[in-house]
């Protein structure tokens, strides 16, 4: 959660971009996959004109409470962009789960943008308060930017081409 939070704090700073946090363990859907939804998130999903995700790894790949997620909006994320930071305790910062998610974003007809953040060894990039580490903080803030930068810009031109 901390990386995710960070991230949506980034985004806060910028006047381009509105952030609605997210939290899978925040909405009732059921894990059996039935094609139920829940209205609040439907309504998220339809307002956004783009996505961030900030998501563990789990096993190598998608935690399932982020795939249910995804399953329950098919339609909402049609021709939307979708950023991805992936998440480990490891050297490898959750790359494996930002592959998994592309073949994903692709069936669901999303458009993944560059560049993706990783956040290895997640453990040793925070302090006791939840604030990254300064030797951390300027190279992930770059790239956070630019990810928002190129999310912003596709976000405007899909919208505009619908």
């Amino acid at each position: 959660m901390k990386a995710a939070q960070w991230v949506a704090e980034q985004g806060r700073k910028r006047e381009d971009t509105e952030i609605i946090f997210v939290d899978p363990v925040e909405f009732s859907l059921p894990s059996d996959g039935d094609q139920i939804r829940d209205s609040r998130y439907t309504e998220i999903t339809a307002k956004a004109d783009a996505f961030y995700v900030v998501t563990p790894e789990y096993n190598h790949s998608i935690p399932s409470s982020l795939k249910r997620l995804l399953d329950s909006e098919f339609d909402n994320y049609r021709h939307k962009p979708v950023a991805t930071a992936g998440v480990s305790s490891g050297p490898w910062g959750g790359v494996r789960v930002c592959e998994a998610l592309l073949h994903v974003y692709h069936t669901m007809w999303m458009v993944a943008v560059k560049p993706e953040l990783y956040f290895p060894k997640i453990q040793e990039m925070f302090d006791e308060q939840d604030h990254m580490k300064p030797e951390f903080e300027a190279m992930q803030a770059k790239n956070v930017q630019n990810a928002y930068d190129e999310l912003v810009w596709f976000a405007r031109a899909l919208k505009a081409a619908k």
